[in-house]
């Protein structure tokens, strides 16, 4: 279940199934803990280190989940190695930085974490390059080749032409339809007649 590759419809579900379940437990570890109206009126210090220890597990749990899904898409599109083990170790680092931030962050002041930030779109950068990396064994200009609908279409006459460039399919053809045409039925009998011809209803005799 965990070791088998998933192509990308598969890793972007599993990935936001993962994201709305860190965001969830993240939201349970800071109401069992401290709760939100104590994490706002809370001075950074010591009074954050349960939740921030609380936060650091669930993150490093996260962490694991995302790169055994990272791992098994790279697989399945043979991706390079160093972008795969570059979103490990920076999520990883996140991960820590995340709690970090929890337990000094002052709520009073209106500092913006910029490094936080610009490592979260790092990862997020990552992450699209395993997600848009194309399957192993597959040339995606032979398969865009055909769905093209650029080229014109042969003319009827082209066609016949070149099915019937050969004497011998043209003798072929042509003797098996006259095989298959129907013989004109013949009156039999000792009193039938041969039908007049002519022309209408009258007729000509």
């Amino acid at each position: 279940m965990f070791a088998s590759n998933i192509g990308r419809l598969r890793f972007f579900s599993y990935s936001a199934a993962v994201l709305v379940a860190e965001i969830v437990a993240v939201v349970l570890c800071i109401s069992v803990t401290i709760g939100f109206d104590g994490l706002a009126n809370s001075k950074p210090g010591p009074g954050r280190e349960g939740v921030a220890a609380a936060i650091l597990v669930v993150s490093l749990v996260v962490v694991l989940f995302r790169a055994n899904l990272a791992w098994r898409r790279s697989r399945d599109a043979q991706g390079s190695k160093w972008i795969l083990w570059g979103y490990i170790v920076f999520s990883a680092i996140f991960a820590f930085l995340q709690a970090g931030t929890v337990l000094v962050y002052d709520f009073d002041a209106e500092d913006f974490n910029s490094g936080l930030n610009l490592l979260g779109f790092s990862i997020f950068g990552l992450w699209c390059t395993i997600l848009m990396a194309k399957p192993a064994g597959v040339d995606l200009n032979e398969l865009a080749s055909v769905f093209d609908f650029d080229e014109p279409a042969a003319p009827l006459g082209n066609m016949n032409s070149r099915l019937y460039s050969s004497p011998a399919a043209a003798t072929a053809s042509s003797a098996s339809t006259s095989a298959t045409r129907p013989a004109p039925s013949r009156p039999t009998g000792p009193n039938a007649r041969p039908r007049p011809g002519g022309f209408g209803k009258r007729g000509l005799v």
